[in-house]
């Protein structure tokens, strides 16, 4: 059995389901670039630009999210924890995301990818990068909202 804190989703408490190939898991609900932008741009301080010939969004000048040209994946750059946990959750359409032979965040395919687990990647990236003043008023808002 695999036993992974449910720290990605935000809930405390535990998940537990014996590891087995992708065609086991429940099929997901499609995520498409429409909708990652309006959860990215949502987010305080982010701008859309382009980075070569990927999308990118940035907050005060840190990329925190890429979109690949085939508009397919997301690639999202979190701490090593929070895609550790959510590659051994959501293996069926995440894996990392390599660059010039380092992990640097996680590459999601989009059309097998679940709402709530693409939000919460981006919530997590855009934190990592964004200066903490900024992250922590965020959190806050978050906060009170769910009050």
């Amino acid at each position: 059995m695999l036993e992974v804190g449910l720290v990605l989703a935000g809930v405390e408490g535990h998940l537990s389901r014996p590891l087995t190939d992708e065609s086991s898991f429940p099929r997901a609900v499609a995520v498409n670039i429409a909708q990652v932008r309006r959860i990215v741009l949502s987010l305080p301080e982010v701008v859309e630009a382009p980075h070569h010939n990927y999308g990118s969004f940035r907050v005060r000048g840190k990329i925190f999210v890429t979109v690949p040209p085939d508009q397919e994946h997301l690639h999202v750059f979190v701490a090593e924890l929070d895609r550790e946990v959510a590659l051994a959750v959501e293996p069926g359409f995440l894996e990392k995301l390599l660059w010039g032979g380092k992990v640097v965040g996680l590459r999601v395919a989009l059309p097998r990818a679940k709402p709530s687990v693409v939000k919460s990647l981006i919530r997590k990236a855009w934190a990592s990068k964004a200066p903490k003043s900024l992250s922590a008023m965020e959190a806050e808002t978050v906060k009170a909202d769910k009050s």
